[in-house]
């Protein structure tokens, strides 16, 4: 690299980290981040096949940390590509569904306005067969994952792209892969707007009671799937 080169990847480069540093964690890259190859199993621990997912039912695992959890879901039918952008602008391609039939999607369970997620005691945010009858925020649309903590509403058959509410973004993508040979899933990323930091920062404390020191860690190798009911006591419907 030659003077002239180097000087402008110097002045590129302050750019950016000025950018970030301005807009906050918001300002997280939109293109996908490896957080390494974690296989999805059920409640025995074996590897979970494809197969066995029943369509338009909520499954929920955690990736790729410990405390964050995502959602997994068969839609029934395929998803296709499609291009979105992120609140503050990054636009990214996400790649659609995964599978035989192109259906299987996954994304946070962290919703993009007030960062509502589900715990094992409660949960405001899922995904509904159907449409959604509520008088304050009626449905854009069938087969969506509605928080009814904030009324947003999202599409999880064109990348979680946001269709109502005050949500400024889509829910962050998780990215997997299907072995066809084997019928196994596994996660190996993250793409679009992450809100992680903003997520640990509101809830560390409570996490940290729950979980202890580990808040932050990140899943290694394996990853339980579970339906939401099974997950969390009372799954809240609006």
């Amino acid at each position: 690299m030659d003077r002239r080169d180097f000087v402008e990847s110097c002045a590129i480069g302050a750019g950016a980290l000025a950018a970030t540093l301005a807009t906050g964690a918001w300002a997280a890259q939109a293109q996908a981040r490896s957080y390494g190859r974690v296989l999805l199993t059920d409640d025995t621990g074996r590897p979970i096949k494809a197969s066995s997912l029943k369509a338009q039912v909520n499954y929920v695992f955690h990736y790729p940390f410990e405390a964050t959890p995502v959602f997994l879901l068969d839609l029934g039918k395929a998803a296709q590509p499609v291009q979105l952008t992120t609140r503050d602008k990054q636009t990214y391609q996400w790649p659609g569904g995964v599978g035989p039939r192109r259906s299987l999607v996954a994304f946070s369970a962290i919703c993009a306005h007030k960062l509502v997620y589900p715990t094992r005691e409660l949960s405001f945010i899922s995904f509904r067969k159907g449409g959604v009858a509520n008088p304050q925020t009626p449905s854009k649309g069938n087969d969506l994952i509605h928080c009814c903590a904030d009324h947003s509403q999202y599409d999880p058959a064109r990348g979680a792209q946001v269709l109502a509410g005050p949500a400024e973004q889509p829910l962050c993508a998780i990215l997997l892969e299907h072995d066809p040979r084997t019928d196994q899933l596994t996660a190996t990323g993250t793409l679009g707007g992450e809100l992680f930091d903003d997520f640990f920062r509101k809830y560390e404390m409570k996490l940290s009671m729950e979980m202890g020191s580990g808040v932050r860690r990140t899943v290694a190798d394996r990853s339980m799937v579970r339906e939401l009911e099974q997950f969390c006591r009372n799954p809240v419907r609006c």
